[in-house]
């Protein structure tokens, strides 16, 4: 494991000095999520992904959605939800049609936990081989079957500790271990997939990629919406440079 603190000083000021400055360079994201009673996880995503420096965003949230956000967020698009609020599995052909227009997609979470959603996110995931990054609970539904995330290609996790927990397993991440031995358990685990993952443990933000891991003193206390829309940018802007990327991310949040 090659660890890398980062503090005041950056990892890699060459990174942050070489990002895109015309806006139509800077890559274009597709951020997914929400249900027909919350959209607080795709607003904060597409508010930090501007921040961040994102050149063009997209948001696609249920058409559960369209009374409430339509004056509040006319950015959203829309796509077929099912009579309990969430996505359809009818909605499989737009989003794909979508990603297939963005350099990088965001499921961002607050999907709910229904049946038929769980099928829409399996099925995108087949057909989905682009980067692809998934926060809050849209790593839920992928819990009992960690195999279809741990060897997918281009695939960033920013998760809970506990969800990471789940998908390695409990005798592997213990999320009461202080943070040596927490960020040496995510190392190992991450370094035996094609996974990147950024969480946070005591108050710091672990970014582990290959066999390489950073740390990085938190401004939040858990991995958020505006966390993985921060990762997300960085990571599609220095496609060759994942694991310097995902630590830069953490350190100009």
């Amino acid at each position: 494991m090659n660890w890398l603190k980062q503090s005041t000083e950056p990892l890699f000021p060459d990174v942050l000095w070489s990002r895109p400055e015309n806006r139509r360079h800077a890559g274009k994201l597709l951020i997914i999520g929400g249900h027909g009673q919350s959209f607080s996880a795709v607003s904060a995503a597409y508010s930090a992904a501007a921040k961040a420096g994102i050149g063009t965003t997209r948001v696609i949230v249920p058409d559960s959605l369209r009374k409430t956000l339509s004056q509040v967020f006319p950015e959203a698009e829309y796509a077929v939800s099912t009579p309990i609020g969430s996505f359809s599995r009818k909605a499989l052909a737009e989003l794909v049609d979508a990603a297939l227009w963005a350099d990088g997609v965001l499921l961002a979470g607050e999907f709910g936990r229904n049946s038929e959603t769980a099928i829409l996110l399996e099925n995108f995931l087949e057909r989905y081989t682009g980067v692809l990054t998934l926060a809050g609970d849209s790593i839920d539904y992928f819990l009992t079957h960690p195999a279809k995330l741990a060897q997918r290609d281009n695939t960033l996790l920013v998760a809970g500790l506990g969800q990471l927990q789940k998908l390695a397993s409990p005798a592997l991440i213990r999320q009461q271990a202080d943070l040596i031995k927490v960020a040496e358990q995510v190392s190992d685990w991450v370094s035996q997939t094609a996974l990147a993952a950024v969480t946070i443990h005591s108050g710091q933000i672990i970014v582990a990629y290959g066999d390489r891991l950073s740390t990085t003193p938190a401004t939040i206390d858990a991995p958020d919406a505006a966390l993985a829309a921060y990762a997300s940018v960085w990571r599609l802007q220095q496609p060759e440079k994942v694991f310097e990327a995902l630590a830069s991310a953490a350190f100009c949040l």
